[in-house]
């Protein structure tokens, strides 16, 4: 029995090429694939002061790597839920849930299991962090978004 794939992908800088959307020109078609994420843009997100360097995504889960700024005195505005595991690990800067008074800092790795309430939150200074989610990000678009790009 053949199974069918979703995504009919040749080669791994299609792959990336799908999971990358800024993905710089000039990347070669290897086996392997090395970003150096200096050269990637960060995406200004339409909460303002929050941005992203999307690094890998799977369009089938949901799952995705990226790189996520906060720029000082921006946060999440309210308490939310995700539709799967969230972890992070902190760069630099210093972000805080404020309901539960859990401060990271660089060197803080944090994980939020799936459908855990958590936030709202604050970059006390500015703040980057490599952010991993095991599948999709929310069940529904948060009302923190006007973009829906911005929710995945």
């Amino acid at each position: 029995m053949a199974i069918e794939k979703k995504n009919p992908i040749q080669t791994p800088i299609d792959v990336l090429k799908c999971m990358v959307p800024n993905l710089p020109e000039g990347y070669p078609d290897i086996g392997e694939v090395l970003l150096d994420t200096d050269t990637i843009d960060w995406r200004p997100k339409s909460l303002e002061g929050l941005y992203e360097k999307m690094l890998w995504r799977d369009p089938d889960s949901g799952a995705s790597m990226a790189l996520i700024k906060f720029k000082k005195g921006v946060g999440i505005p309210s308490p939310h839920a995700h539709a799967s595991n969230q972890f992070m690990f902190v760069l630099s800067g210093k972000y805080t849930y404020t309901a539960s008074n859990l401060t990271l800092m660089a060197g803080s790795f944090y994980w939020n299991p799936k459908g855990q309430v958590h936030g709202p939150t604050i970059a006390e200074e500015e703040t980057i962090f490599f952010e991993l989610y095991d599948g999709p990000h929310y069940p529904k678009q948060p009302d923190w978004y006007s973009d829906e790009q911005d929710a995945h």
